[in-house]
């Protein structure tokens, strides 16, 4: 009897794993990448009604990734990194993108500047669509891309690879507290403040709000980002029924 029980006990588990492996059949996964020279501190938030993924923070050591699957119903929401964080049980102060001085976000939102990765997933009924984008619309800290795999349709890999903290003009810089180095790059409306900028108020529409020099700066350098609140809208690309989507920072 103990000669068989091992290969019954072998084909169960193999059994199981099989099941789990089915179960995951045509589940969407998130997959967080960090190639950056430096730890960084991915935060997601949410959009309303939607719930918090990975209690909304956690770190990403250097050459590290973190993958987790979404759910299977609709869920929109932001992803980006935190830059400069020190702290222990579950304190953490960023130098870019702090999320309320918390490891876990848990559903706040971060402060800029912060290059964002945006999603909206599982919608346009049958076709089982899933929208993607990068916005330097609030800014940039830390250099960031998309990247679908196995998805049909229009599929590109979108976002910013340029180190633009290298290169962004005096009057947007953030310099760290000491005033030494640059550690973000802010949009005009950080920046400035007005309402053509910021495209608020009258020029909160397609037809007043423009592309300024500040979001030219960055069109200029990284394509293919959203730059400005009313940006071209085919830059959220509808991505049909990926298995993967990549977060990648420092690609």
């Amino acid at each position: 009897m103990a000669k068989t029980s091992l290969p019954l006990a072998a084909s169960f588990f193999l059994l199981l794993i099989s099941s789990a492996a089915a179960a995951d059949t045509g589940r969407l996964f998130l997959t967080v990448v960090n190639h950056c020279p430096f730890t960084v501190w991915p935060a997601i938030q949410p959009n309303a009604g939607h719930p918090v993924l990975e209690k909304g923070g956690f770190a990403l050591p250097t050459n590290t990734h973190r993958s987790f699957s979404v759910p299977t119903t609709h869920w929109s929401g932001r992803i980006w990194g935190r830059t400069g964080c020190s702290g222990h049980n579950g304190y953490l102060s960023c130098v870019t993108g702090d999320c309320g001085h918390r490891l876990e976000c848990n559903g706040l939102g971060g402060q800029t500047p912060a290059s964002l990765a945006q999603f909206d997933l599982h919608h346009g009924g049958h076709r089982d669509l899933s929208s993607y984008g990068v916005s330097l619309v609030d800014g940039y800290n830390v250099p960031m891309t998309v990247t679908p795999h196995e998805g049909q349709g229009v599929c590109p890999v979108v976002g910013c690879r340029e180190d633009l903290l290298k290169t962004c003009p005096p009057h947007l810089q953030l310099r760290d507290r000491y005033g030494g180095h640059v550690v973000a790059c802010k949009s005009g409306c950080e920046a400035f403040r007005t309402d053509e900028l910021c495209c608020r108020n009258h020029y909160n529409s397609p037809q007043t709000c423009r592309a300024s020099t500040h979001s030219l700066f960055f069109k200029h350098a990284c394509p293919s980002t959203i730059t400005f609140a009313h940006d071209s809208p085919s830059l959220m690309h509808d991505c049909s029924s990926p298995r993967e989507l990549k977060v990648i920072f420092c690609h």
